[in-house]
C-alpha cells in the first residue's frame, strides 16, 4: 500500500435546481510514496482543490476514501497541513506568532524556549528574519505566503497540502518562494500534494504530475513521471529536452483532452453549475 492512498474517491453536490446531483469528479484513484512530491494539474472546475480538501479532512468524499499510513482519514489532523492560496493568516498575530500557534499545537510538551527556537528556524528558512514582529497587513503577498509555508512545514506534517500557493504572487517573487519551498522539502522529505494551473511550476517541483480531465464528471486521465534530475533550476530547465517534451505533452492535454467543449460550458452557465463546482 502507498504511504498516501486516494482510493476510488468521488464527489457530488446537489444540483442547483434540486433535481439530482452534479458530479465534480468520479473514481479518482492513485497513491503517493513516502517523500514524494505530486502535483495535480487541470482546468478550473475539475475538482483539484476539492480533492485536496478531502485529503485534508475538511470535506468528506461521496464515495471512496483516503488512507494515510494504513488509517482512513475522517477529519482534519496536524499530520496534514494546508497552505492556502489566500494566505489564511491570523491578522491580529505577528509573523512569529502565526508560526508559533502551529508549533504549539504540534509540540504540546515542548518548553517555551524550544518552541521559540524552532519557530525562528523556519522564519529564517523562508527569508523573514527581521520581520518577526510584523503583522500580515504590513507584509507583501509574497511575504504572507512565506509565513504560510513556514507555518505548514514547521509542524513537520506527514503530508503538506499546497492549494495553488503561488497563484496570487507575482512571477519574480514566485520563483524565489518556489526555491525556498524546494529547500524545505529537500530538508524534510515530506510527502507533498499540490494543485496548480502552472505547468512550469509543476514540472519544476514535482516527481509526478496528475492530469485531470475537464468538468463536469471529471476523471483522472493519467499520471506522468518527471524524470529530470534534481536539483532543478528554472534557468537549466528552459533548454532541457525532457522539460520541453513534458511541457508540450501537458499543454496539448490541457488544450485538447482536458478542455471542456462549448456545449459543456453552455450547460454549466445555464444551470448555474459553474458556481457550484469547485476547483
Amino acid at each position: 500500500m502507498a504511504f498516501l492512498e486516494i482510493d476510488h474517491v468521488s464527489k457530488t453536490f446537489p444540483a442547483p435546481d434540486g433535481r439530482g446531483h452534479v458530479t465534480v469528479f468520479r473514481d479518482v484513484a492513485f497513491g503517493l510514496a513516502e517523500g514524494e512530491f505530486l502535483t495535480m494539474v487541470g482546468h478550473s472546475g475539475c475538482g483539484k482543490s476539492t480533492l485536496l480538501n478531502i485529503i485534508a479532512g475538511l470535506e468528506q468524499p461521496s464515495a471512496g476514501g483516503v488512507v494515510l499510513e494504513g488509517r482512513e482519514i475522517v477529519g482534519p489532523g496536524i499530520d496534514r497541513m494546508v497552505v492556502f492560496q489566500n494566505f489564511a493568516l491570523m491578522p491580529w498575530l505577528s509573523v512569529f506568532e502565526n508560526v508559533r500557534v502551529a508549533v504549539r499545537a504540534a509540540r504540546p510538551t515542548w518548553s517555551t524556549a524550544q518552541i521559540a527556537a524552532w519557530v525562528q528556524r523556519y522564519v529564517d528558512m523562508v527569508g523573514l528574519t527581521g520581520a518577526e514582529k510584523k503583522r500580515p497587513a504590513a507584509l507583501s503577498g509574497g511575504m504572507r505566503q512565506r509565513v504560510g509555508l513556514a507555518r505548514a512545514f514547521s509542524t513537520e506534517p506527514k503530508v503538506p497540502l499546497l492549494d495553488e500557493p503561488f497563484a496570487q504572487i507575482d512571477a519574480l517573487t514566485r520563483g524565489v518562494i518556489q526555491d525556498e519551498l524546494v529547500r524545505m522539502w529537500t530538508a524534510s522529505r515530506n510527502t507533498v500534494f499540490m494543485v496548480t494551473h502552472d505547468v512550469d511550476e509543476a514540472i519544476l517541483l514535482s516527481d509526478r504530475i496528475a492530469l485531470m480531465t475537464a468538468g463536469p464528471d471529471v476523471r483522472l486521465a493519467e499520471i506522468i513521471e518527471v524524470k529530470i534530475p534534481r536539483p532543478r533550476t528554472r534557468a537549466e530547465l528552459i533548454d532541457d529536452p525532457e522539460y520541453l517534451r513534458l511541457r508540450t505533452h501537458i499543454l496539448h492535454f490541457l488544450m485538447e483532452v482536458g478542455r471542456r467543449s462549448p456545449v459543456q460550458d453552455e450547460l454549466a452557465a445555464t444551470t448555474g453549475r459553474t458556481a457550484t463546482l469547485k476547483r
